[in-house]
């Protein structure tokens, strides 16, 4: 327990002293800004054209960030032999990596929250304050996105030889979790027989973190009915009492399996040297 809370912190003071760090955090504070204006004409509550821009516009941000900087932290580890240095210790692997997780966690919800404070600070200054629960939904869309996309990040990193390898890799597959899902889904679906449709079209979404984040944020804004027939049964947990609890046991099983699949790459190549 120890030594992942020092690789957390180790990962902390590495994160800040990235000049990535503040550039993204740089990036995402106009970013927030941008959001704001779009509400300077009226109060944006639940649903509407208006909070749809802003999902898109956090969906292509944020998770190709959380990819650049969680893949990068991994290569850097490999390239600079601060992993050989590390594995010299008695450092349990999965204290490397869930320490990792924990660190850059934090750096990343950081730049996150520094973003949406000042644009809720500015907003009440100005006398346009924010829907809290629009503002709130809004918030858990961005950490849940980093916190999914982060395994992600580092399962890429694992795999990876360089910081090259990291961002072709990380750009890939952002541009298919974010840009190119709604084509992939259509030509996949598409070939299947139509029994076959639903079941495929959960499993596909539940591997996705982009798409199974955003569905759970608009049906919760009241846009559910906007998704069509195939995700009816989706409405209906997600608007249950218990939905929101259901959703963190998701995601939280998401980031368990992603961080064993890590730990496997890790400690195979650190017992074949």
């Amino acid at each position: 327990m120890s030594d992942m809370i020092q690789i957390a912190r180790r990962e902390v003071k590495m994160g800040f002293r990235n000049p990535w760090a503040y550039s993204f955090l740089i990036l995402f504070c106009t970013f927030s800004l941008s959001l704001l204006l779009l509400n300077s004409q009226n109060l944006v509550e639940g649903y509407s054209g208006t909070t749809g821009s802003m999902l898109n516009l956090i969906l292509y941000l944020l998770p190709l960030m959380t990819l650049f900087l969680g893949s990068f932290s991994l290569t850097s580890e490999k390239e600079d032999g601060s992993w050989q240095l590390l594995s010299t210790y008695p450092i349990g692997t999965m204290s490397f990596i869930v320490g990792k997780y924990l660190g850059l966690s934090i750096v990343l919800i950081t730049i996150v929250a520094f973003g949406y404070g000042l644009m809720g600070v500015i907003s009440g200054v100005i006398g346009n304050p924010l829907d809290v629960m629009t503002y709130l939904l809004f918030l858990a869309f961005s950490c849940g996105l980093v916190l999914l996309f982060l395994t992600l990040a580092l399962f890429i990193g694992s795999l990876s030889r360089n910081r090259w390898q990291a961002l072709t890799i990380s750009v890939t597959v952002w541009f298919f979790a974010v840009i190119g899902w709604p084509t992939l889904l259509l030509s996949v679906l598409g070939l299947m027989p139509y029994l076959w449709v639903k079941p495929l079209l959960v499993m596909l979404t539940l591997i996705n973190p982009a798409e199974l984040v955003r569905l759970f944020v608009v049906i919760k804004l009241g846009g559910g009915s906007i998704l069509g027939p195939e995700y009816y049964r989706w409405v209906e947990w997600v608007q249950q009492p218990s939905g929101s609890w259901i959703f963190i046991g998701i995601c939280l099983f998401w980031i368990a399996f992603s961080v064993l699949a890590v730990y496997a790459i890790w400690e195979r190549g650190r017992s074949h040297g």
